[in-house]
């Protein structure tokens, strides 16, 4: 049995592997994953974003656990940032989810971000696609918590919910006209310190200025680590699935998510071509250096890059 059937038979090692080699770009990879993309798009898929400990691997587990208590199987797909010196990630989001490991109907994988910005990795996606494929009912993708950044995972997710702590104060004010306009739901976590209620009222503030939409974000006050509120919050998640799909902007929504794949896989593919045909790293250093220098300037060497790559394509 090959490693499509393996996948569409719901072998999670299988599903792995896979991840593992579009990760790797391994051609392979992808070739396997155009030829069962048509099994994809049956997950739902939800985003959890929020600041730095923020609490969201914690209230991923406990809403993972719920979803599991109800007969859904899941997939956490949790991101780590890594090292821009090293390329190493420590991937601790597994560590917070250990009793999870376990349960045949839970699927966890961690992916290092591998610098690349929007608090998800490159090959998130991809990842997406293929744990929808290997047959799970919801997939959780969890940033990797660094701010304004993270505006990614919206164009990856049915639904996010954006995860905030009290004693951000004016934080949220800085950060109202990046991610905080991205939830769909809103959690207040750890509100059992003082100050929950006040960033309650402040995320409602906020959301007041958004006039003339049909869907009000919900904000729930939950602490995770006790369990509580999490029913609530899962609940405000299903609601807006069933807005979306009531409404039509299921369909909307993910169109409109391929169309911003489309794009950024095409930017990555120009970005690759352009690179390649500047023949290789020394000659970039070179025109770097010049840049330094001043000989030359950022401007005329993008000229000269995209002007060379046009001439491949016998332009």
């Amino acid at each position: 049995m090959d490693i499509k059937q393996k996948i569409l038979s719901h072998d999670k090692r299988a599903a792995a592997r896979l991840i593992s080699m579009v990760e790797n770009k391994d051609p392979e990879g992808l070739t396997i994953l155009k030829d069962l993309y048509s099994h994809s798009g049956n997950a739902y898929v939800i985003g959890i974003t929020g600041p730095p400990g923020a609490g969201k691997s914690t209230l991923t587990d406990k809403l993972t656990k719920l979803l599991r208590k109800q007969g859904k199987t899941v997939a956490i797909i949790a991101v780590d940032p890594t090292s821009p010196f090293t390329g190493g990630a420590i991937l601790g989001d597994r560590v917070r989810m250990n009793d999870l490991s376990t349960d045949k109907g839970v699927f966890i994988r961690s992916m290092g971000a591998r610098g690349h910005l929007g608090g998800i990795s490159e090959a998130t996606s991809a990842a997406i696609k293929i744990l929808d494929i290997y047959g799970v009912d919801v997939i959780f993708v969890e940033t990797v918590g660094v701010g304004q950044s993270e505006i990614d995972i919206v164009k990856n997710c049915d639904t996010t919910l954006m995860v905030m702590v009290p004693g951000l104060g004016d934080d949220i004010q800085a950060i109202k006209a990046g991610v905080m306009e991205i939830g769909d739901v809103f959690a207040v976590n750890k509100a059992d310190r003082d100050g929950a209620k006040r960033t309650a009222r402040e995320i409602d503030m906020m959301l007041d200025f958004n006039k003339g939409i049909d869907w009000r974000p919900p904000v729930n006050l939950v602490v995770a680590y006790e369990n509580q509120g999490v029913d609530v919050l899962l609940e405000s998640i299903m609601s807006h699935r069933d807005y979306l799909m009531s409404s039509g902007k299921f369909i909307e929504r993910r169109t409109n998510n391929a169309k911003s794949e489309i794009v950024e896989m095409i930017k990555e593919r120009i970005e690759r071509s352009i690179l390649d045909n500047s023949r290789n790293e020394e000659k970039l250093d070179d025109l770097s250096q010049q840049i330094v220098e001043r000989t030359t300037d950022p401007f005329s060497v993008v000229d000269q890059l995209f002007e060379a790559y046009k001439a491949t394509l016998g332009e």
